[in-house]
């Protein structure tokens, strides 16, 4: 059985233009895999340590020099002559040598970019492809292709417009297959470019794809309605709408002493029962099958009680709430927050808490959602992944940028590969 004979990384380069981490770990057959870690603009606070450098003449304080330093020097040492197919046992030992509760000591960008690393180089010793292996880790026997939510419409930090919540969606409920719902929402991506042309509105696309027109956040519903129809399909019936609200960047702005609307209502803070109760006309008025991040990322209680009013007809995810966090996300299931979890490798920074974190999601009935971030690379590790896992959803960006669409097109690769032995369903969606 092969081993790992040497683990090297570089500094490169993410879709925002920021440094970044990828790793090649090769083993003594002349196998390597090869990873890269993406890296958030909007993060949670719980968020394992993403490392910087820190030196603002150099990329602006954003260099991954350190960390690429941590993998060649003190990881890489450790791991000459492992087994990569003992993705367990060398994930736990990179925890060991980092040693602290956050990854901080050598970065989770670090250890992330060798545990993928690794993951891949041993699918290619068992002769699968990576969702197969990651099936076996696992413990799945059902390849399942993710639905969608595309990022169409930009706003909060990503964004400088009149929109308050980060990103509005589009979810292809009425799908039949990944291919078809492709397909709807990449029609009506393009519908709304010609709505927002039309109606004198940029169409330049943001950092995930999607557009960010001068509205508010009404009016950004309505364009997404309209473009649903003028599309030619049926709002609710086919298509979703899921919201992610990033709502932690709101209690920021209001000191942490309530919700700011920073942008379209500056001179209000809401209470958590007001969001709750904005959320609830929206869901009466438009057919929203999903709100991430719906109220801040310390507020357990708001979260519990959102859930009860909301969580039966809408899925109520956790981000900057759980952070792929299993300690986190263990609390939220016990309390009754949320009833779905976003997962991102790099909150976390091994493939086997990630694992760990999906698997404890659904033994618990919660909805999976794996997810991009906003600086990312070529890289489709998490379309793999959410097959691998059976997740059911993927959030990966808008129909536009080579770093969004790189994941769609695995994803239509892999369908074609399972030629009809993969699993597709919406129903957690139809509710």
């Amino acid at each position: 059985m092969p081993v790992i004979k040497s683990v090297t990384a570089r500094q490169i380069l993410d879709s925002r233009g920021n440094p970044t981490v990828e790793c090649d770990v090769t083993l003594d057959n002349g196998i390597l895999g090869r990873a890269a870690v993406p890296s958030g603009a909007s993060t949670g606070e719980f968020e394992a340590c993403e490392l910087r450098d820190g030196d603002k003449s150099v990329y602006m304080g954003k260099g991954v020099l350190k960390a690429v330093a941590n993998v060649v020097d003190v990881i890489a040492p450790a791991l000459v002559g492992k087994d990569p197919l003992a993705q367990g046992e060398i994930d736990k030992l990179m925890l060991e040598l980092d040693g602290t509760p956050n990854k901080g000591k050598l970065g989770a960008n670090a250890l992330l970019s060798v545990s993928m690393a690794v993951c891949r180089a041993a699918a290619l010793v068992k002769g699968v492809p990576l969702y197969q292996h990651i099936a076996d880790l696992h413990g799945n026997s059902v390849f399942q292709l993710p639905c969608p939510m595309a990022n169409i419409i930009n706003g909060g930090k990503h964004a400088d417009n009149k929109i308050d919540f980060q990103e509005f969606m589009v979810v292809p409920v009425g799908a039949t297959s990944f291919k078809e719902g492709l397909q709807w929402i990449t029609q009506i991506f393009h519908t709304l470019k010609s709505l927002l042309k039309k109606a004198g509105h940029t169409t330049a696309v943001g950092d995930e794809g999607g557009f960010a027109p001068e509205l508010d956040n009404d009016e950004a519903l309505e364009f997404v309605m309209k473009a649903i129809t003028e599309a030619g399909f049926k709002p609710g019936e086919q298509i979703g709408i899921a919201l992610d609200c990033a709502s932690s960047e709101l209690f920021d702005e209001g000191d942490r002493k309530g919700y700011k609307f920073w942008k379209s209502n500056p001179s209000k803070l809401f209470t958590s029962d007001e969001m709750t109760e904005i959320f609830s006309k929206w869901c009466e008025k438009y057919p929203i099958v999903s709100i991430e991040d719906a109220l801040d990322q310390s507020d357990w209680d708001g979260y519990v009680n959102i859930t009860k009013k909301l969580g039966s007809k809408t899925q109520m995810v956790g981000d900057d709430f759980f952070v792929t966090n299993p300690q986190r996300f263990k609390k939220g299931i016990e309390m009754g927050a949320c009833n779905s979890i976003l997962i991102k490798v790099n909150q976390i920074g091994t493939v086997s808490e990630t694992l760990e974190c999906i698997k404890m999601g659904q033994t618990a009935n919660y909805t999976i959602i794996c997810s991009h971030r906003s600086g990312e690379t070529e890289d489709t590790f998490i379309a793999d992944l959410s097959v691998g896992t059976a997740a059911g959803q993927i959030k990966t960006g808008s129909l536009s940028r080579t770093d969004r669409i790189c994941k769609y097109n695995q994803l239509i690769r892999i369908e074609e590969e399972l030629a009809g032995k993969g699993t597709w369903s919406t129903a957690v969606l139809r509710k």
